[in-house]
């Protein structure tokens, strides 16, 4: 056992009883196994269910709770009310969290809890991530981070626990599909689900469905690009998001980017 492992086993052991907010992603995952097995009071989880989900991501959510065998809340949560949200500002994502945020803790209060921890890591702090803004305003507890946890590590470990979670690709909302500065709808958020749902079901996980008007521009990992580019299988997408309301479909060459749509904010990743 590393000395950050020991380190998280010692914080989350001192902490007093939390919610977990759950994502069923690589870092939720790892952090609910761990407080399973190191914190004497019930581990309890909760997952924000937002139109900035999609259904195949709750479903797993879902699987991944019933496996831990922890208990697991579904918060319905409306984020298109929000003006500053469907503004789709480069500040939305601060909006968004605050949101969801607000619904668990009100949650959560009502359970009796009045700690909320998410299961953001150290490389998280070198993205761009209004989020974390947020988060620490509210008071989210963070302790991968106090332990000093890596991405890299939170897999290794992952994988040594036999979580299913230690390999999977990198999750983010589908609100990350849509361009900043242009206005989020519904009908937009349902379009990129539909076709990014029909992708994974195909075996292609990993993709993002990114949508520039009528232009849907595809990412995938590199090692797919010559998948994608097959001849049957671009037949098949081009019928497919074209029977969603694409006009264009584009495969970009430069595979799946992390962040893609995110504007460089002078070196400062959190704030803005």
């Amino acid at each position: 056992m590393s000395n950050r492992i020991k380190v998280l086993y010692e914080i989350l052991r001192k902490s007093p009883p939390f919610v977990i907010a759950f994502s069923g992603g690589v870092d939720s995952t790892f952090l609910a196994a761990v407080a399973s097995h190191v914190c004497s009071a019930e581990v309890v989880a909760m997952t924000a269910d937002s139109v900035f989900l999609s259904d195949h991501e709750l479903r797993f959510a879902r699987k991944m709770a019933g496996k831990l065998d922890i208990k697991h809340y579904v918060i319905p949560v409306e984020v298109l009310k929000n003006t500053d949200i469907i503004a789709n500002g480069i500040d939305r994502c601060y909006f968004c969290k605050k949101t969801l945020f607000s619904a668990l803790k009100d949650h959560a209060a009502s359970l009796g809890f009045s700690v909320i921890a998410h299961g953001i890591n150290i490389d998280d702090l070198e993205d761009f991530r209004p989020g974390i803004k947020a988060a620490r305003e509210m008071g989210i507890f963070e302790p991968l981070i106090e332990a000093g946890l890596s991405k890299s590590e939170i897999r290794d470990e992952s994988k040594k626990m036999g979580l299913d979670t230690w390999n999977m690709p990198a999750q983010s909302c589908l609100a990350t599909r849509i361009p900043f500065g242009e206005r989020i709808t519904l009908e937009v958020l349902e379009r990129v689900e539909a076709c990014e749902s029909w992708l994974i079901a195909l075996g292609l996980h990993g993709v993002r469905v990114r949508c520039h008007g009528s232009i849907a521009r595809i990412e995938c990992p590199s090692q797919m690009i010559s998948t994608v580019a097959e001849k049957e299988m671009r037949d098949k997408i081009i019928t497919l998001f074209k029977a969603h309301g694409f006009e264009f479909v584009a495969l970009d060459l430069g595979g799946y980017i992390q962040g893609s749509m995110n504007p460089e904010k002078n070196g400062n990743k959190i704030l803005f």
